[in-house]
């Protein structure tokens, strides 16, 4: 199984939009390295803004 995605790959993967891939890995500073993402890194930073976003309520 690929670790690096694309953000449009990564997306569908997720369930999310890609613009939302992409505003979190801008957001939390999750590196875009030649089109593509570190899955694994960007799962840990979906669940963090997750988790804020569902505290803040």
């Amino acid at each position: 199984m690929a670790n690096h995605l694309t953000p449009d790959e990564l997306a569908k993967e997720m369930g999310i939009d890609r613009e939302e891939v992409i505003r979190i890995c801008i957001e939390e500073g999750v590196p875009i390295y030649h089109g593509k993402i570190d899955k694994t890194l960007f799962q840990a930073s979906h669940e963090a803004v997750a988790a804020g976003s569902s505290s803040r309520s």
